[in-house]
């Protein structure tokens, strides 16, 4: 695996918070989407890619584990490896700090398959997409097996 760049930053502001002052869950899982859609086109599933070729993913399984809270004003980074790639389906899991490598907030653990976007099944990756997704495996995926997560892998 190369070193990852970052999949998503961004602020927390005060409209993402419940009224418990801290963000609501449903802009955690917010961001994490769009962490994912930037991992999808570093594996070459750009936008233009899945139109001309009518494809898309479909997510199948999301386990996330909250760790601390993100409040109004905070910068929150998203750092993402891929844990395993098959034919048709791919499992990562995404990483939430504060700031660059600040407190762990969160992550993330999801499951998204391939799919023909006529045909509305499972359909494989193309060879191109296999190849690339290649440097952004985990070196250690076993890390992840034990859930909820003990501590963050990925900075």
């Amino acid at each position: 695996m190369t070193k990852l760049d970052i999949t998503y930053r961004g602020t927390v502001h005060q409209w993402h918070c419940d009224h418990m002052g801290h963000m609501n869950v449903m802009w955690y899982v917010g961001k994490f989407d769009e962490a994912t859609w930037n991992l999808a086109a570093m594996m070459g599933m750009t936008s233009q890619y899945l139109k001309e070729k009518n494809r898309g993913m479909a997510a199948v399984e999301q386990r996330i584990n909250y760790r601390k809270e993100a409040i109004a004003g905070d910068v929150v980074t998203i750092r993402t490896a891929i844990v395993e790639v098959k034919p048709k389906l791919v499992r990562f899991v995404h990483e939430m700090r504060r700031g660059d490598k600040g407190d762990w907030l969160a992550s993330m653990m999801a499951t998204g398959v391939h799919i023909d976007t006529l045909a509305r099944k499972s359909t494989a990756f193309e060879p191109h997409i296999l190849e690339l997704s290649q440097q952004y495996l985990a070196p250690d995926p076993t890390r992840w097996d034990k859930w909820p997560l003990e501590q963050a892998w990925l900075d």
